[in-house]
C-alpha cells in the first residue's frame, strides 16, 4: 500500500525540511488515508457480496430453471454460476479473517482481498454473457455505454 511510503523517515525528513508537515503531521495524514482506504474496501467488498447473493444468484437461479427439460441447453451456465457461489464464499471468508490493526488491514485488503474481489467479478462477467436478456439485475456495460442512444 503506497500509503505507507507518506511518513516513512525519508519522507518526514524531506516534508519536515520544506516545512510542509511535521512528523506528527505526517503520522495524522497517514492515518487518516488508512482509515480512508479500509473504510472504502470494506464499503465495496459488503457492496459486492450483497449485489452477489441478492442480485446475480437468484437471476442465476431463474436461469438455470429454464433448462430443467433440456440441461443439453445450458452449456457452461452451471460451471459458471457455481462458481460465483464459490468465489464469493471465499470472498466472504478472506474478509472475516482480516486483520484489525488499521495498517495491516489495509495491507491485507488491498493484497489478499482485492483479487479475490476479482475472481468473483469474473464469473460475473462471465455470467452477464449467458443470462437470458432481462434476468440480468443490474445494468449492462453495454446498456451503460449506449442507453443514451435509445
Amino acid at each position: 500500500v503506497a500509503v505507507a511510503t507518506f511518513n516513512s523517515p525519508k519522507a518526514k525528513t524531506l516534508f519536515k525540511s520544506m516545512n510542509i508537515f511535521s512528523n506528527e503531521e505526517c503520522d495524522a495524514r497517514a492515518e487518516v488515508m488508512f482509515e480512508n482506504y479500509v473504510t472504502t474496501l470494506n464499503i465495496e467488498v459488503g457492496t459486492l457480496i450483497d449485489m452477489v447473493e441478492t442480485g446475480i444468484l437468484p437471476a442465476c437461479a431463474k436461469d438455470m430453471a429454464k433448462y430443467v427439460s433440456m440441461p443439453a441447453f445450458a452449456g457452461d451456465r452451471e460451471k459458471v454460476y457455481l462458481g460465483i457461489k464459490v468465489e464469493t464464499e471465499k470472498l466472504k471468508q478472506l474478509n472475516a479473517r482480516k486483520p484489525h490493526d488499521l495498517r495491516a488491514e489495509a495491507t491485507y485488503l488491498c493484497d489478499i482481498v482485492k483479487p479475490q474481489m476479482l475472481a468473483v467479478r469474473v464469473e460475473v462477467d462471465k455470467a452477464e454473457g449467458l443470462l437470458e436478456a432481462g434476468l440480468y439485475p443490474f445494468p449492462t456495460y453495454e446498456e451503460l455505454i449506449w442507453s443514451h442512444h435509445s
